[in-house]
């Protein structure tokens, strides 16, 4: 299609409860969305870059920047396909967040045009996908055991905690006490380094489905030394940055599991690629989130129903994060959502939530 306009708009929603993790708090969901236009349709991205450059390098300030001045200038007044869009970014060296913003929107246009959804074109195979949530670091081990009381009541299928040194053990082990044998795993998001494998060994007792990114994302020998030490399947989130990362890594020995986050690896056509790498390897693979609003979280469950996605993602309902979302909410149906089957993403902001949220307002044209 030819992209006659991108719309960047900036938006601020307030988070239902602040999520902390190692890296820190998050009180509100400072997105990037973007909106391309041409041909008589329009589509929707969502940049999921933080507002601060703690989880990666990227920052919702510094995509605003990147997409205005050298990544939409690349699309407008251009036929392009989604599948040529990362060619056409390509000049601009890293940013995948926002370069999967904008694949993301253009991808919605192109089929919001044919009349086609997401989950089809991207091989979804499953109506509904289970529901996993993430909890952040607690302030005491009974609020976090009413925290996931409260998850688990809820219906969410997996329970994901937080840990980092000095929270990571002794918690982790109440959980597995008071609730039983329900799927339980644990994120470090790089929080420890390789002298303390001995101490990470202590995860092995109990029971877990996996340790997500332990050590930091280069450390990839690590990572496989660590795996060859524990019982416990070692997961990689921000070290998968590709289909060919994913390929090294499993090749090392460096994960028996990959979390896969469009955003992080530069849209959803490079996360299928990864999907199809972990099928092809015989490694389980499952959809990480990042305070996605509706918008995101739409193209997050789509790309869960691919078969090689077999444990639970980070896919909660809108609530979890949001008193309002952006779009119409996602709700949990026995613990499980449903994929959109609209045309494109199958959903889009509602009006009145986007232009009470919307901060600032930028339109690229040729």
């Amino acid at each position: 299609m030819r992209i006659d306009a991108v719309e960047l708009r900036r938006v601020s929603l307030p988070l239902a409860a602040p999520f902390r993790t190692s890296y820190g708090i998050e009180h509100e969901r400072q997105a990037v969305l973007v909106r391309v236009a041409g041909e008589g349709t329009e589509g929707w991205g969502e940049c999921v870059a933080m507002t601060e450059p703690l989880y990666s390098s990227e920052f919702a300030d510094g995509a605003a920047l990147v997409l205005s001045r050298h990544l939409a200038p690349r699309l407008v007044g251009r036929d392009v396909t989604a599948e040529g869009v990362a060619e056409a970014l390509a000049p601009v060296r890293g940013h995948p967040m926002a370069k999967a913003a904008l694949e993301m929107a253009v991808l919605d246009a192109e089929l919001r045009g044919e009349g086609r959804s997401l989950g089809e074109r991207l091989g979804a195979t499953r109506e509904l996908v289970p529901s996993g949530i993430s909890l952040g670091i607690a302030g005491s081990i009974p609020e976090l055991l009413d925290v996931v009381a409260a998850a688990l009541a809820e219906g969410y299928q997996r329970v994901k905690l937080k840990v980092e040194p000095g929270w990571d053990l002794e918690p982790t082990r109440a959980v597995r006490e008071r609730f039983g044998d329900i799927l339980l795993q644990v994120d470090a998001n790089g929080a420890y380094t390789v002298a303390d494998i001995d101490h990470l060994a202590g995860f092995d007792d109990l029971d877990l489905l996996l340790i997500e990114q332990p050590l930091a994302e280069d450390e990839l020998a690590g990572h496989a030394e660590l795996a060859r030490r524990l019982r416990t399947p070692v997961c990689l989130d921000e070290s998968i940055t590709s289909a060919r990362s994913a390929s090294e890594a499993i090749a090392l020995g460096a994960c028996g599991v990959v979390n896969v986050k469009p955003g992080r690896v530069g849209g959803y056509l490079e996360a299928v690629r990864i999907h199809d790498v972990c099928v092809a390897t015989g490694v389980p693979a499952w959809v990480g989130g990042m305070l996605d609003t509706g918008l995101g979280r739409a193209g997050n469950v789509a790309l869960a129903a691919l078969p090689g996605f077999t444990l639970p993602g980070d896919l909660s309902a809108s609530a979890r994060w949001f008193d309002e979302d952006l779009t119409e909410p996602f709700v949990l149906e026995d613990g499980y959502l449903r994929v959109p089957t609209g045309p494109g993403l199958g959903v889009e902001p509602l009006p009145h939530v986007l232009a009470a949220r919307t901060t600032d307002i930028d339109l690229i044209r040729p």
